[in-house]
């Protein structure tokens, strides 16, 4: 029974505890599937055995029900002969061997309880280890996932997170500066040397303007 206890912890095991520890998810649960594996043949060799057991005392029970039946039929016949004694001595023969029936009778429901409980538990174990081996890829997959977010999030949470925190306050301190330099420059009358392409470009439009008033002043004197 203990290869059966081994094998079920095994199974109940806390599988993201183990996940989260070992190195190499993939070999990790590799292995795991292995050790399922090696409980499971011993569990079949455990009940193998006990199956054996249960034909051997079938077996002798059967003998011994013969023996005393044949006890019984020899019994008869010095009966028939009128050998009272003889038929007497086959009887209580017999009777030794009715006490062995009765015996191997409950030796033998004990060992078929025995075998009908280690077959179901093994094929439970069979169920659970198909069940393992179905999983084991998606549970590599969930390891892998879990390592690389948690690799991400401590990078966004350690020194990366603090570089972003620094430009941050970088970037600040830079406006800061900017709005200090603006605020002085007002301060103190600097203002931006006039642009003379500007000025040319404001010039030549208050000429056209003027050209176009004086067109329609002289326009309304002819009328």
């Amino acid at each position: 029974m203990s290869i059966f206890a081994r094998v079920t912890d095994i199974f109940k095991a806390n599988v993201n505890d183990m996940l989260d520890k070992m190195e190499d998810p993939e070999k990790m649960v590799k292995q795991m599937i292995i050790e399922m594996e090696e409980g499971l043949v011993k569990a079949t060799s455990s009940l193998a055995k006990a199956m054996a057991n249960e034909r051997d005392l079938r077996k002798q029970c059967d003998g011994a029900a013969a023996q005393a039946k044949q006890w019984e039929e020899k019994a008869a016949l010095a009966l028939k002969a009128g050998n009272a004694d003889l038929a007497k001595q086959a009887l209580s023969k017999k009777l030794v061997y009715d006490g062995q029936v009765k015996q191997y009778e409950t030796m033998l429901a004990q060992a078929s309880s025995t075998t009908s409980a280690l077959r179901s538990q093994l094929d439970a174990l069979k169920a659970r280890l198909d069940e393992a081996r179905m999983k084991q890829a998606t549970l590599v997959a969930r390891a892998q996932t879990a390592k690389t977010q948690k690799e991400f999030s401590s990078a966004m949470s350690g020194a990366g997170q603090g570089a972003f925190a620094k430009f941050e306050k970088m970037e600040k301190k830079i406006e800061g500066m900017e709005a200090e330099a603006e605020a002085f420059s007002e301060l103190s009358g600097d203002a931006p040397a006039d642009d003379p392409f500007k000025a040319m470009e404001a010039d030549l439009a208050l000429e056209a303007e003027m050209a176009k008033l004086m067109e329609k002043m002289g326009g309304g004197a002819d009328a």
